[in-house]
């Protein structure tokens, strides 16, 4: 008997305790978020990235978040962004580094995160094999062709399965579209496994400068302006770390402008990361459309009809809306965009309004009610 009341009490104090976390008007200190003392950043070896390598390099993530308790920064390096959300959703990211398209089918399944940020525009191409493209004059000219790409889901396999549509080519019937990472895609034209390539910069020009193809058809071209790479950060970091984000966002800002002010600089600092040479890294900026932003409200149109495009693929069970991916409230705050008040309509003047409880009243009501419970089942029992 004394164990059935030993039970309903802890099950009556827990109930109160639920209450008072999720209640915004209890402060936070009662159930307190869980601590992070790494943060755990996805990334991929594409120039449209550099932010994030430039933060890595210059020490800036960890001086930076330092006082958020964060002790130590790891990236990881993914071919493209399919597998990098597969990482996410397994809880190996905090936040990645990513092309906007995969976190929509990632979402759809389940994945809980939100773009907090831009990272760039455009700057993919389309590279065949020199003697196709001397002869290249319009999608047509694909039929039957061989071209390597980033995996289903990907902003380059959106993008280009959609331009294919557009100009009435069907992408399963009408030519072979394989997956494949940067390196291996590179590699394969190189061997002439393939007739070529869409890829994101700089690998176009790698290919390009070493013979192995040329570039006909750049990815703006394709879609004008669209949306490629974002700030992708977990729920966790959105619910419960929000000064965290916001700082983390900052970082972003400042590592964007300093690359685009230091663009050699930038340069140097992804080829030491990833690998590649130099000077080819340094002539990509001359022959792409690329830019970096780091604006989300600039990547929301053309990411809403990435969405209706994977939802039209079979990508996604349901067409996703801006709620479902985006959370720019962080970015607004960092940057001191105000948003546009929704017009007022107008309405007849009515009597004074019935005077509202005070912040926290309905919270303190809830709780004492429980209390109250709580003291009946102590009084019957004891």
């Amino acid at each position: 008997m004394e164990k059935v009341k030993s039970v309903e009490i802890l099950i009556a104090l827990a109930v109160v305790l639920s209450v008072l976390c999720i209640s915004s008007a209890v402060p936070l200190q009662t159930c307190e978020a869980r601590e992070i003392k790494e943060l755990h950043i996805g990334y991929q070896p594409s120039t449209h990235q550099i932010a994030e390598m430039t933060a890595m390099e210059k020490g800036w993530w960890e001086r930076d978040l330092k006082r958020f308790g964060i002790e130590k920064v790891t990236d990881i390096e993914f071919s493209s962004g399919p597998p990098e959300m597969t990482a996410m959703m397994g809880g190996a990211l905090d936040i990645a580094y990513v092309g906007t398209a995969p976190p929509i089918s990632a979402i759809d399944k389940g994945l809980d995160a939100k773009i907090v940020a831009a990272v760039q525009t455009n700057g993919s191409a389309i590279v065949l094999l020199p003697e196709l493209a001397a002869n290249y004059t319009s999608p047509e000219n694909l039929k039957g062709l061989k071209i390597a790409t980033f995996p289903p889901g990907s902003i380059q396999d959106t993008i280009l399965k959609n331009w294919l549509k557009d100009n009435g080519i069907d992408p399963k019937d009408d030519l072979e579209i394989v997956p494949m990472g940067p390196r291996d895609a590179i590699s394969a034209i190189a061997a002439r496994a393939v007739d070529g390539v869409f890829l994101p910069s700089p690998s176009p020009t790698i290919i390009e400068l070493e013979g192995a193809g040329k570039i006909v058809v750049l990815s703006g071209d394709m879609w004008p302006d669209h949306a490629c790479c974002c700030l992708l950060a977990s729920g966790e970091l959105i619910r419960e770390h929000p000064e965290l984000l916001e700082q983390i966002i900052r970082t972003h800002i400042n590592a964007t402008e300093y690359n685009r002010e230091h663009i050699d600089e930038a340069a140097e600092i992804f080829a030491k990361k990833v690998g590649w040479d130099m000077e080819k890294v340094k002539e990509s900026f001359n022959r792409t459309d690329m830019k970096w932003i780091h604006n989300p409200h600039l990547e929301i149109p053309s990411t809403l009809e990435y969405a209706k495009v994977d939802y039209e693929m079979g990508y996604t069970d349901k067409l996703l809306r801006q709620d479902d991916l985006f959370d720019t409230s962080f970015y607004d705050r960092v940057t001191g965009i105000v948003p546009t008040p929704a017009p007022t309509p107008e309405v007849t003047p009515a009597p004074s309004p019935t005077p509202t409880a005070p912040p926290g009243f309905t919270t303190v009501l809830t709780v004492a009610s429980l209390l109250v419970a709580l003291y009946i089942i102590l009084r019957r029992r004891f």
